[in-house]
């Protein structure tokens, strides 16, 4: 009975390591396997590199690709807030019927509001002779009250001049290039001018700055100049006629279901724009690097998981007498498998997690790190007249942070699988040869 008693209890023993599937045994050897000492002080080296390199390499991608959606949301609220979804132009005859074509217009389900508008060329001089050239868009004032990117972002002054017809609206960047403030004159001068016998005049005309406004996006503020309607009608010779209208809708996606009704409604022949032809090269190209980035920083993280590769192999050459010991013991091929592989997927587990984590972190205070920078290296890292901006936007999409997870994590998990089956395949016997 006691020799029984005996071969059961070394049944139990031998069989205790192979509970289960990733069982606590398991754990606590691969546990200890990420455990830094003296003697594996290099391969520990290698682990920490290979975690720093996943959480670089996932906050980065996070951070890239926050960035470059804040970029596009940004560029297309200021483009589309003050630009038309759709632009309705005239095909045989001028758009003299303007005001009758608003409010046709305006009825449409799905239409916020059409906005008439007379749109030209000029050179804008202010004090000192300082020249640039601007855009002149005549609106109605009760259309540009609407405009909340214009109406709401008056830096100086206000918009009643604009409304009672003796006032322009100039942008923040053209007023400081021609040091002009609210109240100061600024002169225009265009080409298309009087006709005389000797030929064409250019036309010059002094107006009263009513205000200065300041939309965020710098190729706007340092060009556009808004006139009363009416009078940018007298100024362009366009006396009764707009050059187009712009139609502002609820969906700026819904483009193509509107524009059957928009042509119904106009009762005559009418050529129509949306802003995606008019921004297709832009918004293709902002799509193209973004998705080149994506490939590119992606490749930070494979060279992470590489570095895991080389880690788990020297740490199973490193550990074969363990592995004879645990075999001898009656742990199985797939036991010593799961336990590199729990040991290898741990670093790529945890660095993934330090990158989100470090990643959120730069994206909720993007703006205040580029400050920062800035002001240590004394420069402007982020310049409104190059990048269109004033502020570095970042905007996170959880769809595309959980891609990044998920391929950081394939990506760790892929690695740890071949040196975790090399140290599954070693006997005892070879097992010991490392030593």
């Amino acid at each position: 009975m006691a020799s029984v008693a005996a071969g059961s209890e070394k049944e139990k023993v031998a069989k205790a390591p192979s509970a289960g599937a990733f069982s606590g045994f398991e754990r606590m050897v691969a546990w200890r396997y990420l455990r830094s000492r003296r003697k594996e002080a290099f391969i520990s080296v290698i682990a920490g590199f290979s975690f720093i390199g996943i959480m670089l390499g996932v906050a980065t991608l996070i951070i890239v690709m926050a960035v470059m959606n804040g970029f596009r949301t940004e560029l297309i609220s200021r483009i589309l807030g003050i630009n038309g979804h759709m632009i309705v132009q005239p095909v045989d005859t001028p758009l003299n019927d303007y005001a009758e074509l608003t409010k046709k217009f305006s009825a449409v389900p799905g239409v916020r509001m059409a906005l008439p508008l007379v749109e030209g060329q000029t050179l804008a001089s202010g004090r000192g002779g300082a020249g640039s050239g601007a855009l002149v868009r005549g609106v109605r004032a009760e259309d540009l009250e609407k405009l909340s990117e214009v109406a709401g972002n008056i830096k100086q002054g206000d918009i009643v001049g604009f409304a009672s017809g003796q006032g322009v609206l100039v942008g923040s960047r053209l007023a400081a290039q021609l040091g002009l403030n609210a109240g100061d004159q600024i002169t225009l001068i265009s080409p298309e001018g009087d006709v005389t016998p000797m030929g064409v005049n250019p036309r010059v005309k002094s107006y009263t700055i009513s205000g200065i406004f300041e939309i965020g996006m710098s190729e706007y503020d340092a060009t556009i100049i808004y006139m009363p309607l009416e009078e940018s009608q007298l100024y362009f010779n366009a006396d009764g006629i707009v050059q187009s209208i712009e139609l502002f809708i609820n969906d700026p996606e819904a483009v193509d279901e509107l524009r059957p009704k928009i042509e119904q409604a106009a009762g005559r022949q009418i050529f129509i724009t949306d802003w995606r032809q008019r921004n297709q090269t832009f918004f293709s190209a902002l799509q193209v690097e973004r998705n080149v980035m994506f490939m590119i920083l992606t490749l930070i993280v494979l060279v992470a998981a590489l570095n895991i590769i080389s880690g788990l192999i020297m740490l199973v050459k490193d550990k074969g007498s363990d592995i004879a010991i645990l075999r001898t013991m009656g742990a199985s091929s797939g036991s010593i498998m799961r336990i590199f592989f729990m040991t290898g997927a741990a670093i790529g587990l945890v660095g993934t997690l330090a990158g989100v984590a470090l990643g959120v972190v730069v994206c909720l205070n993007i703006e205040s790190i580029r400050q920062f920078f800035s002001w240590i290296s004394g420069t402007i890292l982020f310049n409104p007249e190059l990048y269109f901006l004033s502020e570095l936007p970042a905007e996170m999409s959880v769809s595309e942070t959980v891609s990044v997870v998920t391929m950081a994590l394939t990506l760790s998990f892929i690695a740890t699988i071949f040196p975790a089956w090399r140290a599954s395949r070693l006997d005892p016997v070879q097992a010991l040869r490392y030593e």
